[in-house]
């Protein structure tokens, strides 16, 4: 954990990973504007701690902590320093562009340990604390219909949308709503990094004529992590500016 050791008091507290830039940072603006106390959690200790502190100044109650999701320990540690926990927002991840038959299994492996079993050993960690009413919502992908270059992120991101379907059945029982959204293409650094080229392509493929800001899918997220939203589970929204109504082509 950083220095910001303040907890949220009575406030209802979100987790939110990969909380450093794009959709993270955005989700968790969103929940700390929403009441929660948000503890933000990235591998890079500059920029989480530089977003948490941004919300603080805004009147938003908020925490950084430094983690890396591949090592038990770590999570273990997160979650059992919380005061109280009421929400996961499991938005870390990776991408990458490759042909199919340029792709290896150290590929697949790389984004499996990160997209999934990062989102499985948090949640895990996290079911714990969170009590009836908790909510967990993952950021899985509008890729996981299909898409090209990019069968490994692909892959990770259809095992996220079936492991949410997944725990969504076992921890009913316990209270606990499980949901994903399914962003399509968004205006994140990932994007900004493609040639011109071929972001032109990508945004050539929308409906609406734009990709989504991170606030488009911090709207959702706040949405399925609200205290009200209580009889939605096993849902996948999506954020795609009805790109999945066109086909599976592209991201």
């Amino acid at each position: 954990m950083n220095d910001e050791q303040v907890q949220g008091g009575s406030l209802p507290v979100a987790v939110v990973t990969g909380a450093g830039g794009g959709i993270g940072a955005a989700v968790a603006r969103r929940l700390a504007h929403d009441g929660f106390h948000v503890c933000l959690v990235d591998i890079a200790a500059e920029q989480v701690g530089a977003v948490a502190e941004g919300i603080r100044a805004n009147g938003g109650s908020a925490q950084s902590a430094v983690v890396d999701l591949r090592d038990e320990d770590q999570v273990a540690t997160l979650v059992a320093g919380l005061q109280r926990l009421d929400a996961v927002v499991n938005n870390a991840g990776i991408f990458d562009e490759r042909a199919f038959m340029d792709l290896t299994a150290e590929d697949f492996r790389r984004h499996y340990e990160l997209n999934l079993i990062a989102v499985f050993r948090l949640s895990r960690h996290a079911v714990t604390r969170l009590k009836s009413g908790g909510k967990i919502v993952n950021i899985a992908s509008r890729a996981y219909l299909g898409a090209r270059n990019h069968a490994h992120y692909v892959a990770s991101k259809a095992a996220v949308v079936g492991l949410t379907r997944a725990m969504a059945l076992e921890l009913m029982p316990q209270g606990i709503l499980v949901n994903a959204i399914a962003p399509g293409l968004v205006d994140t650094p990932l994007l900004r990094a493609l040639t011109p080229e071929r972001r032109a392509a990508q945004l050539a493929l929308q409906p609406t004529g734009r990709a989504a800001r991170p606030e488009d899918i911090a709207n959702a997220v706040a949405f399925l992590a609200a205290p009200e939203t209580d009889f939605i589970t096993g849902q996948i929204l999506m954020v795609d500016g009805g790109k999945s109504l066109g086909g599976a082509s592209g991201i």
